[in-house]
C-alpha cells in the first residue's frame, strides 16, 4: 500500500480529557499505519480535505446485528420483558438465510457510511447466518469481531439450543470463521441466564484452548443481577460467575453495560483488563440505570462506548458521545455528586482511542497506530459562528447537531472505503 497524506483540520485525543488539534495539517500514512502528523507538506501524494475535520475512526464495542431491523421501536418495556416480547422473536428469523442476507446487507452498508471503523458484534445462535454477517462486514471494509451467540436455557423454544449442539456449532463456527481476515471470531455467551453451567464450562475450555476473546453482558439490569445470584449460588457476584467459567480476566473480554457493579466486581475487571462497553442510549431506553463511568476511569478500568442496537436506537457513535456526557451529568446530579460528569473530550476519547484499544492500536493519530480515519465536511453545519470556531468547538457542534451526517471519506487500516 503506497504512502499518502490526508490534508485537513486534524483533531484527536491521546489521553482522556485533552484534544490535540492541527489546522491545515498533514496526516501521513504508509503501509496502513500513521507515520507522522505535520504542518509541512510531505513528498507523497496528498488527499486534499482542506477545511474539513479529520478524526480517528470510532469503535463500537457492543452491537446486536440482528436487532438493527427494529432499532427505534418497542421502548416501553424494561430489559427482560423487551427481550421476551420483541428481541427473541426477531432473532429467531435469522435461521432463514434469505432474511439474514437482506438484514445484514442493510446493516453493513449503514455501518460503512458512518464514522464507525471497528465493531464487536453479536449475531444469533445460527452459525451460517453469523458467518454471512462476518462476510458482509468484511466486504464493507470494517474490522473487528463477530460472535455466534450461545443459548441453551431460559430462552424460547424458537431460540434455544441443546447444550451439545451449542458446543458443536461453536466449534464449527470457529473453524469456518478462520477464513476471515478482518472480522474475527469472538466467544459470545448471551449472558449467564441463557447459558447452563455445562455450556459455560465448555465455552470456557474453548476460550483457554484457543486464547479467544469473549463478549457478553454484565450487571445491566437489577432484575438480571438478582436472577444470576439465584442461578449461580457458588459465586460471590455476577462478575465472579464469569471468572469461575474462565471468561473474565484470562483472555481479552468485553463486558457490556456494567450499570450495577459492586466494588469487588470493579476490582476483578481492573485486574483482568476487562473492557466495559458503556451503552448510555440503551441504558436509558430500557430503564437500566446509569453506569459509573467516572469510577471506572478513576480505577483504571478500560472503557469504550457502544450503541447496543437495538437497546440503543442509533448506529451513530457521535450520538453515543452525546448521550454519555448527558447521562454522566444526571448521575452526578441525582446519584453521586462525587462523580464528575464526563467532559466532551473524555467521551470522544472513549469512542476513539479508549474503546479502540480492544482492537489494537487504533483510535488516535499517534505514529504506529492503524490509519483509521474519518473525514467530516462540517462546513455544511450552517451557522453564522462556524468560521469563528476552533476544531474542538466544530467537532462538539457537529456531534450535538448533525451526528453521522456529512461523513465524506473513510479509511480503515489505510484502505479508503469511499
Amino acid at each position: 500500500m503506497a504512502a499518502y497524506s490526508v490534508h485537513g483540520d486534524l483533531i484527536w485525543t491521546e489521553s482522556a480529557g485533552e484534544f490535540r488539534t492541527m489546522e491545515g495539517g498533514y496526516l501521513t500514512v504508509d503501509g496502513g499505519k500513521i507515520i507522522s502528523v505535520s504542518q509541512d507538506r510531505p513528498s507523497c501524494p496528498v488527499i486534499d480535505m482542506a477545511g474539513k475535520l479529520v478524526i480517528p475512526g470510532l469503535s463500537d464495542l457492543h452491537l446486536h446485528a440482528p436487532q438493527y431491523a427494529f432499532a427505534g421501536l418497542y421502548m416501553d418495556e424494561e430489559l427482560l420483558e423487551w427481550l421476551e416480547k420483541h428481541t427473541f422473536p426477531e432473532e429467531a428469523k435469522y435461521g432463514d438465510m434469505e432474511y439474514a442476507d437482506k438484514a445484514y446487507s442493510i446493516l453493513a452498508d449503514d455501518l460503512r457510511r458512518g464514522a464507525t471503523t471497528r465493531v464487536s458484534v453479536f449475531g444469533t445462535i445460527h452459525t451460517d447466518s453469523v458467518l454471512l454477517l462476518m462476510k458482509k462486514l468484511e466486504e464493507a471494509g470494517l474490522s473487528g469481531y463477530a460472535g455466534k451467540v450461545n443459548m441453551d436455557r431460559n430462552s424460547p423454544d424458537i431460540l434455544r439450543e441443546e447444550t451439545e449442539e451449542s458446543i458443536r456449532e461453536t466449534e464449527r463456527f470457529l473453524r469456518a470463521a478462520a477464513s476471515f481476515r478482518e472480522i474475527r471470531p469472538i466467544i459470545t455467551p448471551r449472558f449467564i441466564p441463557s447459558c447452563s453451567d455445562e455450556l459455560m464450562e465448555a465455552l470456557g475450555r474453548i476460550v483457554l484452548r484457543d486464547s479467544l476473546p469473549v463478549q457478553t453482558h454484565l450487571d445491566e439490569n437489577l432484575s438480571e443481577v438478582e436472577w444470576v445470584r439465584e442461578l449461580c449460588p457458588f459465586s460471590s457476584s455476577y462478575a465472579d460467575a464469569y471468572k469461575h467459567f474462565h471468561m473474565l480476566g484470562e483472555t481479552p473480554a468485553i463486558m457490556a453495560h456494567c450499570v450495577w457493579p459492586v466494588e469487588s466486581e470493579m476490582e476483578m475487571m481492573r485486574e483482568g483488563g476487562v473492557f466495559v462497553a458503556h451503552a448510555p442510549s440503551s441504558n436509558t431506553n430500557l430503564a437500566s440505570g446509569i453506569a459509573p463511568v467516572r469510577k471506572f476511569m478513576e480505577k483504571g478500568i478500560h472503557v469504550g462506548l457502544a450503541t447496543d442496537v437495538a437497546g440503543g436506537s442509533s448506529l451513530s457513535m457521535f450520538q453515543m458521545i452525546h448521550d454519555a456526557v448527558s447521562v454522566s451529568k444526571l448521575r452526578w446530579r441525582l446519584v453521586d455528586s462525587s462523580e464528575k460528569p464526563l467532559l466532551f473530550s473524555e467521551a470522544f476519547y472513549l469512542a476513539s482511542k479508549g474503546g479502540g484499544a480492544f482492537f489494537g492500536r487504533t483510535g488516535s493519530f499517534e505514529p504506529g497506530y492503524d490509519a483509521d480515519i474519518v473525514v467530516i465536511d462540517d462546513s455544511r453545519c450552517r451557522t453564522v459562528l462556524h468560521d469563528q470556531l476552533s476544531p474542538a468547538e466544530r467537532l462538539e457542534f457537529y456531534t450535538y447537531r448533525h451526528p453521522d451526517e456529512f461523513v465524506t471519506a473513510k479509511f480503515v487500516k489505510g484502505r479508503r472505503l469511499f
